[in-house]
Order: structure tokens, then sequence, then C-alpha cells
């Protein structure tokens, strides 16, 4: 049995949605970050960078959520996730690289400076650096995308999993207000019928969950 640590909303996603893609069947192992689960010796023996998600797969222990994604299409080719031809793989290589340091970075550098750090060290001019940065970038991935369906070629690759996720984050941040072409996009990848739930869907169920553990606290 595939285990797969880390829990919506995080990059775990990415995971589940291959997963759910190639019908395989995994246990979920939810990590506390802010209960400081993944700074405990367990797990940092599966991460020592101690984040989110670890695939662990018989011996096999995958980090890093593109690599998870790539690892799995890999290992079952019979889905068609990994383009056939050399070059339209440097392709979905290049618009995953691009997504994961040009889009996916500024993003995380808003979510720092908003709330993670403490706030003696937030950075308000970080943050608009980061959404201007990101904006710039997105209009790249919009032109590249006016005439498209998917990112490389003419069907569904690693890229469009991996680009799924990062513009859900990017549309949470309202950084697509400007990109119709990537909104109608984001919307066709969350249309698929084993798509795993968004960003905001997954915030929505820790509420509730939250609110329905202090109601049985309470009763």
């Amino acid at each position: 049995m595939i285990k797969l640590y880390g829990t919506p909303p995080t990059r775990a996603l990415r995971v589940i949605w291959l997963l759910n893609e190639l019908g395989l069947d995994y246990e979920m192992l939810p990590v506390g970050i802010l209960e400081g689960e993944n700074r405990q010796s367990e797990f940092l023996a599966l991460n020592p960078a101690a984040k989110v998600p670890v695939l662990v797969d018989g011996s096999l222990v995958v980090t890093e959520s593109a690599a998870i994604q790539l690892y799995l299409a890999e290992k079952y080719p019979q889905a068609g996730f990994i383009p056939e031809s050399v070059e339209d793989r440097a392709q979905m290589y290049r618009w995953i690289f691009f997504l994961m340091t040009e889009i996916e970075q500024p993003l995380w550098r808003i979510v720092r400076h908003t709330f993670l750090y403490p706030e003696e060290k937030r950075l308000p001019q970080d943050i608009e650096l980061a959404k201007q940065e990101c904006l710039e970038m997105v209009a790249v991935l919009e032109r590249h995308m006016r005439d498209r369906a998917f990112l490389v070629a003419d069907r569904i690759s690693v890229a469009d999993f991996n680009a799924a996720y990062t513009l859900d984050w990017a549309n949470e941040e309202k950084m697509l207000e400007g990109a119709p072409r990537l909104k109608a996009y984001l919307q066709s990848m969350y249309a698929r019928p084993k798509a795993p739930p968004t960003i905001a869907e997954a915030f929505a169920a820790l509420e509730s969950q939250a609110v329905t553990g202090d109601a049985m606290v309470a009763g």
C-alpha cells in the first residue's frame, strides 16, 4: 500500500490528483504542521526538510510534490501522462520548473510575509514585489495557453496536474484576474471526475472538522 504523508490544502493535493487519476489505492497519513509533527524524529527520518508531501512506496521514499508526480506517472506509463517524444518531455519539464520557480515561489513569499512569519519578521514591501513578479509570470503562461487545451502538445500531462494546483493557489491570491484563458483552463481541470478538492474546499473542510470537534468537546 502506498503511503502519502500530508493532507489538503498542502501540496499533497498535487500527489492526490495523480493517485486518483491512476486509480491507485493509498493510505493518507496526516501530518500536523501547526502541532510540530513534521519536526518529530519519525517524520524527519523520511524528509529531513520537514515538509509534506512525502510518498512511501515500498522501500522507496520520495519527497517534493512535482518529483512524486513524475515518479507516479513514469511508474504507470499506461496512463500516458508522460509525453512520448523527447521534445515534448522537454517542454513538460520546462513548464513544471516554470510553475514551481516563477509562479509558486512568489505565491509562497506572499503567504510567508502575510501570516506565516512572526509579525516582526514580515516585510510588506516584499509582498508587493512578489505580487508584481507573479503577475508578470502569469501573463507569460496566459499567452502560452491562448490557443491550447493543455500545456504540452495536444494531451494532458504531468505538467497540467502540476499547473492546476499552482494556478488554483494563484487564483486564491487574485493573481488570475487578468488571465481569462488560465481561469477557463483551471475550471476545466477541476471539472475532471477525479480532481481533488480545490484549496478553498480543503480549507472549508478543515474548518468544518474543527467546528465539529469543538461541538463534540462542548457536548
